[in-house]
């Protein structure tokens, strides 16, 4: 009960969250009614403003509440896309390290064991080459994020190459969203609908999956040299 005891604190914290409804505060109809205060509050506490941001942002990750990509958004929109997306992978980077070294600490064997196919298809890319495996799928997301917060704790993955990966990884899409956030209020002001979409292009898209092929060149490579020193 010890050990579980940081899992079982996450899980009602996120059930208080449900229940007050606080995922669906997180939404573009919101940040849009209440831009002229939160702008004007940024304007005029700008360290507080970006603290919080900060704390809310780990609270959203370390949750894994839905919320995410609103908030990377609002933090162009609030703070520019350079501060706000350094904000963002910042407390995207502090809450996946929260969460990850709690489930290392708390039921990682028990929840392996008990986990789907998810975590289990993870296990041999991780167990060839944790850092490049974890870059890859953190710039291309092929897992919910949640999931890949918590995988690597469970497959034995440390901390430093969890928490680079993670940092690095993330980096390339925050920085796009934080900049079409940074142009929200232009939609705001046209009263256009937002589509996430709008920002994911074929282009985007492509750029993102050869920087994960990149990440995987020293696994593909590791895996011919061992074939080739250990021959059938």
């Amino acid at each position: 009960m010890k050990r579980a005891l940081p899992l079982l604190a996450i899980a009602a914290v996120i059930a208080v969250a449900f229940a007050f409804d606080l995922q669906h505060q997180l939404s573009f109809a919101n940040l849009a009614a209440h831009r002229a205060q939160l702008l004007g509050w940024v304007q005029a506490a700008p360290w507080i403003a970006g603290g919080s941001y900060l704390l809310l942002y780990i609270t959203v990750v370390a949750l894994s509440l839905p919320g995410g990509l609103i908030m990377t958004l609002s933090g162009g929109f609030l703070f520019g896309a350079v501060i706000g997306g350094s904000l963002a992978i910042t407390g995207a980077t502090i809450g996946a390290t929260i969460l990850f070294l709690i489930a290392k600490t708390s039921l990682g064997d028990y929840l392996l064991a008990k986990a789907g196919d998810r975590i289990k298809a993870m296990q041999q890319g991780f167990a060839d080459d944790a850092f490049n495996y974890l870059l890859m799928i953190r710039l291309v997301p092929l897992f919910p994020f949640f999931l890949v917060n918590l995988a690597p704790a469970f497959l034995g993955v440390s901390l430093r190459p969890y928490v680079l990966a993670t940092a690095i990884g993330i980096t390339p899409a925050t920085f796009v969203f934080a900049l079409a956030g940074s142009g929200l209020g232009t939609v705001f002001d046209q009263g256009g609908a937002f589509s996430p979409t709008s920002i994911l292009t074929p282009q985007m898209i492509a750029a993102l999956t050869g920087m994960a092929l990149l990440a995987l060149i020293p696994i593909i490579y590791r895996r011919l040299h061992n074939k080739e020193q250990h021959p059938a």
